[in-house]
Parts: structure tokens; C-alpha cells; sequence
């Protein structure tokens, strides 16, 4: 039954991202689509995807240092190579690479799989952080803009009827402060009872572990260097969406703010629960340079190429991790990571 439900799960999201590709295509020319991805100058491309080996080498060494900050130091490459593995996972199985990453690094550094996830969940946070911060900068770099588009594309222009009748979203609100209440003094009435139980105390443990990864920030001994590769890191998200305007001759004339713009929406529509980002990032990326002039056979075909070029990428350097990975560990890796995404309380 269990694996049923992880496959229905994964059917879902699968269809999902092929009903989002459905509608950046539906409706347009596809030999105009086509047309745009051969005659595409793809010097640009190949240039963001130099930038983009850079940016996987410095998010590596960010997360060893980390590491070393929560006592748990590994070497570089095996760091990168966990690291490529969780990323080549989750063009497959949505979100499954953060654990896999750090079932792996275990495996051949040793570091404990709740402390990896902890360092994990502080990248996760700085990156939210930061995409909220482009949000801003791009709202207030290009208001009237992003304005027209919230209210036109993302409410379908239902903007000003929810702003006149706020009352549902107001008991909406309201009920998840009441469900968030009761399940507060649930848990603070049954914690004596709760401590009692073994997957109890297996739940603190693996949270304490976390919580030691995610204070790793505080600890470290060089906060510039790790702020600088932060800013490298995602200066060079930005290069690749920008420097590959240059690949079409639609998209070419778009200034730097349209460049934010697309990385700023296209990270929100890569972060959506779906392998890889397919779709979602794709019917994002359209929709912003639709509102900068540019068509949709032109938009989804900067998408496609875009995104298919660091998808590619991905899975060469992740295939290369693999198999150094599994030359270096002899023991199935994959199946092991597998049982902690079932059972993410194992611990040490």
C-alpha cells in the first residue's frame, strides 16, 4: 500500500508538469518554437554553463565549510559528489535529493545524516531569504510592471473583487490560528506521555541533529568567505537567465531588470515540488517575458532551452558523481538512500 501511495504521489506531480508544458504550448506555432531553438546562438549557452560548473564548485565548497563548522569536516570532492547525486536525483524523484545527498555523504565521508540535513536546511533558508530579497528588488526596480503582472496573470485579474471582499481570506486565516492552537495544546498536554515512546525520542534526537546543522552559520570561522560564495552562487543564476537573452533575437534587447525578473520567478518556479521544475519553470519564465514584449513561441523556447541546458548539465555531472561515488563505495547507495526517504528518524 505504501508504495502505491509513493508512486500515485509521484504520477501526480508527473502529470502535473505535463499540464503545465501543455499550457506554455497550447495554442502557439511549434515550427516558430522550433525555429527559435536552431537558429539560437549558442555560444551564450555554452558560456552560462562554464559559469554554472563554477556555481556547482562554490555552493560545494560552501556546504564543506558548513560542515566543518558543525564538527563534522569532509573532504571537498566527496562533498561535491554527494551533492551532484542529490541534485541528479531530483530530476527524478521531487525533494528526495536532499536526503539521498546526505545518505550518500555519510556513506563515503561519514558525516551523520541528520547533521548533513541540518547544514541542508540553513542553504535552504539562506536561499529563500535571498530569493525574497531579488523579489523585492525587482518589485521596486519595476513596479508598475510586476503589479500589472500579479493582478493580471496570477489572479486572472480577479484582483480587485478579492480586495473588495477580503472576508474569505480573513476566516481562512482564522482557522489555521485555531487548528495551529489546538495542535499546541495537544502536544504540550500529551508531552509527558509522547517522551515515553521510542520514535519520540528517536524525533528529538534527529531534530537535535538538525538544529546543529542549522546553527553550523553561527559557528563558522570565516562568515565573509561564506557570504561572498552565497553572492557568487547566485550572481552566477543571474548570468545564466541574462547572458541567454543573447541566444534569440527576441530576447536579446532585455535589459538587466528583465534578467532579475526572470531569475527572481523562474527560482519560485523551480522550487516547486516537481522533478526538475519542469513546467512550472517554464510556464513562469514565459509568462515574465511575455510582460517584457517578448511572444510565447519565443518565451517557452528560451525556457526550453534554457532549463534543457542545465538539466543536461546536471545529469553529466551528476552521472560523473555517480560513478565515483559507486567506484569508491562498493555498497548500493541507492537503496540505502531510499529507506531514509521512507524512515527520515533513523539515525545514527
Amino acid at each position: 500500500m505504501k508504495h502505491l501511495l509513493t508512486f500515485l504521489k509521484y504520477a501526480l506531480l508527473l502529470s502535473i508538469s505535463g499540464a503545465l508544458m501543455w499550457y506554455a504550448v497550447r495554442g502557439q506555432d511549434l515550427s516558430r518554437i522550433g525555429h527559435y531553438i536552431r537558429t539560437a546562438n549558442y555560444f551564450w549557452l555554452g558560456l552560462t554553463l562554464v559559469l554554472s560548473v563554477l556555481g556547482y564548485f562554490s555552493r560545494a565548497y560552501r556546504w564543506q565549510m558548513q560542515l566543518s563548522a558543525s564538527g563534522t569536516p569532509a573532504p571537498f570532492w566527496r562533498i561535491y559528489h554527494a551533492m551532484m547525486v542529490g541534485y541528479l536525483a531530483n530530476l527524478v524523484l521531487p525533494r528526495a535529493g536532499e536526503v539521498i545527498r546526505c545518505s550518500v555523504l555519510r556513506r563515503t565521508a561519514g558525516v551523520p545524516v541528520q547533521v548533513a540535513l541540518g547544514t541542508v536546511v540553513t542553504e535552504r533558508v539562506i536561499d529563500v531569504l535571498v530569493l525574497l530579497g531579488l523579489l523585492g528588488a525587482t518589485l521596486l526596480l519595476d513596479f508598475n510592471t510586476f503589479w500589472a503582472f500579479v493582478t493580471d496573470k496570477l489572479f486572472g485579474g480577479q484582483y480587485d473583487t478579492l480586495a473588495r471582499n477580503r472576508t474569505p481570506l480573513l476566516l481562512a486565516a482564522l482557522g489555521a490560528l485555531v487548528l495551529l492552537a489546538v495542535a499546541g495544546y495537544t502536544l504540550v498536554r500529551n508531552l509527558e506521555r509522547l517522551r515515553q515512546h521510542a520514535l519520540f525520542n528517536k524525533a528529538i534526537l534527529f531534530i537535535k541533529g538538525l538544529l546543529a546543522g542549522a546553527f553550523s552559520v553561527i559557528r563558522l570561522e570565516n562568515k565573509g568567505i561564506f557570504l561572498l560564495h552565497t553572492i557568487f552562487t547566485w550572481l552566477v543564476y543571474y548570468l545564466l537567465d541574462y547572458l541567454a537573452f543573447f541566444c534569440f533575437p527576441e530576447t536579446y534587447g532585455l535589459g538587466m531588470k528583465a534578467g532579475l525578473a526572470v531569475l527572481t520567478f523562474g527560482a519560485f518556479g523551480m522550487a516547486a515540488p516537481v522533478a526538475g521544475g519542469i513546467g512550472p519553470f517554464h510556464v513562469m519564465v514565459q509568462g515574465i517575458l511575455l510582460v517584457y514584449g517578448v511572444s510565447k513561441e519565443a518565451g517557452i523556447a528560451y525556457a526550453l532551452v534554457v532549463h534543457g541546458a542545465q538539466t543536461l548539465l546536471v545529469v553529466v555531472m551528476g552521472g560523473l558523481s555517480f560513478v565515483a561515488v559507486a567506484a569508491a563505495d562498493k555498497g548500493n547507495v541507492v537503496d540505502e538512500a531510499e529507506a531514509l526517504a521512507d524512515e527520515p528518524l533513523t539515525t545514527e
